[in-house]
């Protein structure tokens, strides 16, 4: 687990119990069926959630919550869905995907605001897979989660593909924007799965 998210009172073995809520919520709204996990009193507790779909390596579907403002549980089983379903990238998932398809689970810590002067500033304190970054620039935003620095070689790199995705030239830079920087707790099935005695 990482140390730098502080917010969450999760056992240690939090996966085992996120994973499936998540694919059996992906179940229901496909009529298929799935086992829902038994409910635990941490799940009440607020929390962000990024949930990310691949199927054969490839990205299937990624929704996700940046802040804290329903209950974790509610949180992962919403933006299961939301990423099986309404990711305006995919098609929504068919039940002969879902089968197939991999589920990870990525909990936000608090979003922390950035201060710099500049950009060589700015990239000076991103802290390569470690930190997912919000950029924020008039009504123009995108966030990177921390698993994505392994498709960039540096900071600069991440920053440009960051600026892109929020619809910005990749070279583009003003002093009104704003990033922040978090960090997650994150599961994938097949990690669970081989942790399993």
């Amino acid at each position: 687990m990482n140390p730098d998210v502080t917010t969450y009172r999760l056992p240690q073995d939090a996966g085992i119990v996120l994973v499936p809520l998540a694919r059996a919520a992906i179940a229901r709204e496909l009529g298929e069926p799935y086992p829902m996990p038994e409910e635990h009193s941490w799940l009440n507790e607020r929390g962000a959630s990024f949930i990310t779909l691949m199927h054969e390596t490839k990205l299937r579907g990624c929704i996700g919550t940046l802040e804290a403002h329903r209950a974790l549980g509610e949180d992962v089983k919403a933006n299961a869905v939301a990423a099986a379903f309404r990711d305006p990238r995919f098609k929504p998932l068919t039940a002969s995907e879902f089968r197939s398809v991999e589920v990870e689970i990525s909990l936000l810590s608090p979003l922390e605001p950035l201060e710099f002067a500049d950009e060589s500033e700015a990239l000076s304190q991103l802290r390569p897979g470690i930190d997912g970054v919000v950029f924020r620039y008039g009504y123009h935003k995108s966030t990177f989660l921390p698993q994505v620095w392994r498709d960039f070689g540096n900071a600069a790199d991440f920053l440009a593909h960051l600026k892109y995705k929020a619809g910005l030239p990749p070279d583009f830079w003003d002093p009104e924007v704003k990033l922040a920087r978090y960090t997650v707790i994150k599961w994938r099935e097949s990690e669970l799965r081989a942790s399993k005695p």
